[in-house]
């Protein structure tokens, strides 16, 4: 993997770059939409690449190993063999789900033991087989195995934490040297900073992972539910230590303000749930705002679902017609609202990529801010 980094903003942290794989090249700032078990949900591959025009995106290794499990990705030929997706994927490592199964899960320093969602059998998740996982889903960038403290959480606790975090992540490395790719093409594997809320926890974790000079570095921990302006800030001290001329990835982040907020403190890759999740329940983002389309208001509004957007499903349906689907449990509704979300947060990073690059970014991002967050 290799990264270019092309433009530093004036006025803010704000970088344009590109991030090279075996699988292909992405223009960063970026947002990965998430395919948690394979599939980015009610979207067909030619959608993500024509109408989304999504460089990369995400799969989940817990959702990935219980179903449909390693036996069969690794007859396939890997994830992008499976699903037919032939750019970049990233993995995350399981970590943050399994942190959410909180009633049946134990963490020890050999690992952690859960019991699937899917039936209730029990596993064992290491440092080291989940690097293996990796291998044989295949992705080009995978994620080292963490713990994901909660919000709130006692300072002791994020403390014991993260050094186990930081001993686990050597183990990661370990496992991951000493393998090889299982498809013919390179992996790479990005460190996870954490340390909930406290800036000490952080600085120290950002210093660690930076020791570990591997090729991109991610923030976890930082969409548990504490305050925006607590991300912020501690998005801010990590990006101040982590190394200029490598990728940092915020996982989990966020609302189209959170994104354009980090980006202005040198984040380049994000991935959310929300703009698919929030589809399918009827919220809408704009470059006007936010929209519930089940909203009365909606019920006779002929006009197209976003006039200003160059995605055909915006100009071929009506806010009337979507409202209608959505309120009446249409599958056409879920795919109508994901494909017009996920295109949403595209064109969102790709403004902010040419703003950078116009030198325009930092201003063009104070206005935006004010207008995305209304509720139209």
């Amino acid at each position: 993997m290799k990264f270019t980094l092309q433009v530093q903003d004036k006025l803010s942290q704000a970088r344009a770059g590109v991030l090279e794989t075996a699988h292909g090249k992405i223009e960063t700032p970026i947002f990965m939409p998430v395919g948690t078990a394979g599939t980015v949900k009610a979207v067909h591959q030619h959608e993500l690449v024509n109408d989304i025009q999504a460089q990369i995106i995400l799969g989940n290794t817990y959702h990935l190993y219980l179903r449909p499990g390693l036996d069969v990705l690794n007859k396939a030929g890997g994830l992008h063999k499976f699903n037919g997706w032939d750019k970049p994927i990233l993995t995350d490592s399981g970590g943050y789900q399994v942190y959410s199964l909180t009633e049946v899960r134990k963490i020890r320093e050999e690992g952690v033991t859960f019991r699937s969602h899917v039936d209730g059998s029990k596993h064992l998740f290491t440092p080291e087989n989940v690097m293996d996982t990796q291998r044989i889903i295949g992705a080009d960038i995978i994620m080292a195995f963490d713990e994901c403290t909660p919000y709130p959480c006692d300072y002791n606790y994020a403390r014991r934490s993260l050094d186990m975090t930081h001993r686990w992540l050597k183990r990661c490395c370990d496992r991951f040297d000493s393998t090889e790719p299982l498809y013919g093409y390179d992996q790479t594997l990005f460190p996870i900073v954490q340390g909930s809320v406290y800036k000490d926890l952080r600085a120290k974790s950002a210093e660690v992972i930076a020791s570990f000079e591997r090729e991109g570095n991610a923030i976890g921990g930082l969409s548990v539910g504490e305050p925006a302006e607590e991300m912020y800030a501690m998005t801010e001290v990590v990006t101040n230590i982590l190394p200029k001329d490598k990728p940092r990835y915020l996982m989990g982040v966020g609302t189209p303000i959170n994104i354009l907020e980090n980006i202005a403190l040198g984040i380049d890759m994000f991935d959310c749930v929300m703009p698919t999740r929030n589809a399918r329940n009827g919220m809408l983002f704009t470059r006007n705002g936010i929209i519930n389309i089940k909203n009365e208001k909606w019920k006779d509004d002929f006009s197209p679902i976003e006039a200003e957007s160059d995605l055909m499903m915006d100009q071929v349906y009506s806010k009337a017609y979507l409202r209608h689907l959505i309120r009446s449990q249409e599958i056409l509704g879920a795919q109508i609202a994901s494909l017009h979300n996920l295109h949403f947060y595209l064109w969102l990073v790709k403004q902010a990529r040419e703003k950078i690059i116009e030198g325009t970014f930092y201003e063009w991002k104070e206005k935006m801010v004010k207008i995305l967050g209304q509720r139209l």
